[in-house]
């Protein structure tokens, strides 16, 4: 079986992408796994070389079978859509267009078959609104692209996974927006893409909405039994192992200690502070359930415009979205 094509989008390019993307293909463990191919502009590449310090060569294609994929060149399917002089750590509607682009790209190529994963590098939202796509982030981005109605967010980091039933919205249109169906299909979803990659029965605890998870009617207004139990049971009778709903302040602990393999966290910041606790540097954020069972994961920190530019980017992060990428893809022969 082949090594996995891993199509690499580069991501606002005013932002660490670049320099972490090169950064993680000087690595010989990548390759000895899987085929990298950015999606991006060779000549921002080229500068993000010379800024980090990477003696690496760059080859341009124009279709994913042209590559190489040979350690100490990157194989790059250039877009040509910058000016190579694009100012680095700064807001652009040029950069945040191209963003999205890449990801365009990657999608059409991963619908075609032609890569077997995305691996996103961050994109500014702020830039990607400034370029004419008024999207919250990558997530959505790629639900639009393929046509994907039930989606969710995942983020993996070393002893702990969270998968939400809401992300990029308000806290109150968060808790309006969660129903039984909705957290039957996100247990489905974790349930699926946890047996994908190796766990034979995965152990999936639901976090409550509200403090200790309601403790009986004592706070908030029935949320839990109302728009939690329901789907859980119904993921229960169907032989899928959910725990829930536990309180969020007691569950994330239990999962670090390995009682379950994955919690099901009812909004963004209730899945994603405990994730980034454990260090921005190892998390990784995964989209799962897009049609045409594609594959995406991404960096879980920004565009880091602060740092831009300087080499300082660490890119243990984008290591480990490529890991996981290559962990996730299905394995389909494709000739190069």
């Amino acid at each position: 079986m082949s090594r996995p094509i891993i199509g690499i989008t580069m991501g606002d390019a005013a932002g660490v992408g670049p320099e972490i993307i090169v950064k993680a293909l000087r690595s010989e463990e990548v390759y000895r796994a899987a085929r990298p191919l950015v999606i991006g502009d060779v000549s921002i590449l080229r500068r993000a070389a010379e800024i980090v310090g990477a003696p690496v060569a760059f080859r341009t294609v124009s279709r994913p079978d042209e590559g190489q994929y040979r350690h100490g060149t990157v194989d790059v399917l250039n877009l040509a859509l910058l000016s190579d002089d694009l100012p680095i750590g700064q807001l652009s509607a040029e950069a945040g267009n191209a963003a999205f682009r890449y990801i365009e790209k990657a999608v059409a190529l991963a619908r075609a078959r032609e890569i077997d994963a995305i691996c996103t590098a961050p994109l500014n939202k702020e830039a990607l609104h400034k370029g004419g796509h008024l999207y919250p982030g990558h997530t959505e981005i790629l639900a639009d692209l393929t046509g994907t109605d039930d989606y969710s967010m995942m983020l993996s980091a070393p002893k702990l996974k969270v998968i939400h039933l809401t992300t990029h919205v308000g806290l109150i249109k968060a808790i309006q927006s969660i129903t039984p169906e909705r957290t039957y299909k996100v247990l489905r979803l974790a349930h699926d893409t946890l047996k994908r990659a190796g766990c034979d029965k995965p152990r999936i605890a639901v976090c409550g909405i509200n403090p200790h998870a309601g403790e009986n009617g004592l706070f908030g207004e029935g949320e839990e039994e109302e728009k939690l139990v329901p789907g859980i049971e119904r993921a229960r009778a169907e032989g899928i192992d959910v725990y829930g709903p536990l309180p969020a302040d007691t569950l994330f602990f239990r999962a670090v200690r390995g009682d379950f393999d994955i919690v099901v966290a009812c909004y963004h910041d209730q899945g994603h502070g405990p994730i980034k606790v454990l260090g921005l540097e190892a998390g990784v954020n995964i989209t799962v359930g897009l049609k045409g069972g594609i594959i995406r994961t991404s960096v879980d920190h920004g565009t880091a415009f602060d740092i831009a530019g300087t080499g300082k980017a660490d890119e243990g992060s984008l290591l480990e979205a490529i890991r996981m990428a290559i962990e996730l893809a299905p394995r389909q022969p494709i000739q190069s």
